[in-house]
């Protein structure tokens, strides 16, 4: 096979994959409620929530998370934090904010137990003591619209769901840190279709740790957070547990209600996403491989073969580049990303493909990955 055929092939089916992914993601672009657009029937009673929050190390951030998770405007809220072991200021800081609001109750945890991460645990534990007729798991970074919490519950009680998580909107500075936030997004809708959860029929699933709001009553009879205890990405994962357990589920828009940074440089979000990037492969080296060989072919390479090749081949690759940015900047759009960044999906992609291969080689060396200052076994996580 001669250069020409060989790049004909390469392109025809990196086109094919990009033409109908790309009109599928644009067509879908405002399939997701926007929580910020969901009414509020003030006269209808609202049940009781418990905030849940897992904080180790937060001292940065958990200030101002926790001034808006106290300034939420909802009639009966209770706010558990789960200090995890932190070794920074995050226990005084809680302190003083617990002395000033009753409403902030405070956990402390000294040790992990065998079988358990960290963050589980803390989720677990809160939960146990959460008294209300839903508990809102979140993180320590949020930052909460007063009516965020409000919107969500009316989203359930209008229609009936259990479960509702949502993507928060990203406070990130700098186009690319932006950028490569909306490039995992994309890859996120494409393998999890966000939008399909709602059907009960559907085997879509969600959840997101800055914010997963489930009926008690559907979390106890899960068994909390026991089934995802092994669980790096334990938020995406409980989920996939509300719906195998056949309960109501909806992802929403969180723009404008829920923000978080994410992370403020590249090189924190890399070790941000190495603990789970090799769990997200369910620790199959296998398909690591054919993850990353699949990206450099169809997501990549396209990008080289505009510049090296010729004649219908390029006329191909083209197509597949012009698809690739013009559905990244359709479907993302909802969330604030601008067309020119697509432009800059060959290195945010790439830089995806590194931390996967990085997160991959470095759990099989050393036997197990490093989350948080804590160390585990990689054949205790197989096990989750």
């Amino acid at each position: 096979m001669n250069t020409h055929s060989i790049h004909f092939s390469l392109a025809i089916l990196s086109a094919g994959f990009w033409v109908p992914a790309g009109i599928w993601l644009m067509l879908n672009r405002h399939a997701l409620t926007v929580l910020a657009s969901v009414p509020v029937e003030d006269d209808r009673p609202f049940p009781t929530v418990s905030i849940v929050i897992p904080a180790r190390n937060e001292e940065r951030d958990l200030e101002q998370a926790l001034e808006s998770v106290l300034a939420l405007d909802y009639p009966d809220l209770e706010i558990i934090v789960v200090n995890d072991r932190s070794t920074d200021r995050t226990g005084a800081i809680l302190e003083k904010m617990a002395v000033q609001d009753p409403r902030l109750t405070v956990v402390t945890i000294d040790s992990l137990p065998t079988g358990w991460i960290g963050k589980p645990y803390a989720l677990h534990m809160g939960a146990q003591r959460a008294r209300g007729d839903f508990i809102l798991f979140t993180d320590a970074d949020i930052v909460f619209h007063p009516f965020a919490v409000r919107k969500a519950v009316a989203h359930v009680q209008a229609n009936q769901f259990d479960h509702v998580t949502l993507i928060p909107e990203g406070a990130m500075t700098g186009v690319f840190l932006r950028t490569l936030s909306a490039t995992f997004g994309i890859f996120m809708f494409l393998i999890f279709k966000p939008w399909k959860a709602r059907n009960p029929r559907s085997g879509c699933y969600m959840g997101v740790g800055a914010f997963n709001l489930i009926r008690t009553s559907a979390y106890r009879a899960m068994g909390g957070h026991q089934p995802v205890a092994l669980r790096p990405d334990d938020d995406l994962k409980f989920g996939k547990l509300v719906k195998d357990h056949g309960y109501r589920q909806d992802v929403l828009n969180g723009k404008g209600m829920v923000e978080v940074e994410w992370y403020r440089s590249v090189g924190e979000l890399i070790d941000g996403l190495m603990k789970n990037m090799f769990a997200g492969m369910e620790y199959r080296v296998s398909l690591v491989m054919g993850a990353t060989f699949a990206a450099l072919l169809m997501h990549i390479w396209p990008w080289v073969g505009v510049w090296v090749a010729d004649g219908w081949p390029q006329a191909w690759y083209a197509v597949t580049v012009v698809m690739m940015v013009g559905s990244f900047g359709v479907a993302m759009a909802p969330f604030g990303v601008k067309f020119r960044q697509g432009l800059l999906l060959p290195l945010t992609i790439g830089l995806l493909v590194y931390i996967q291969c990085r997160a991959t080689a470095l759990a099989l060396w050393r036997g197990g990955i490093v989350w948080r200052g804590t160390f585990y076994e990689l054949r205790q996580l197989k096990k989750g």
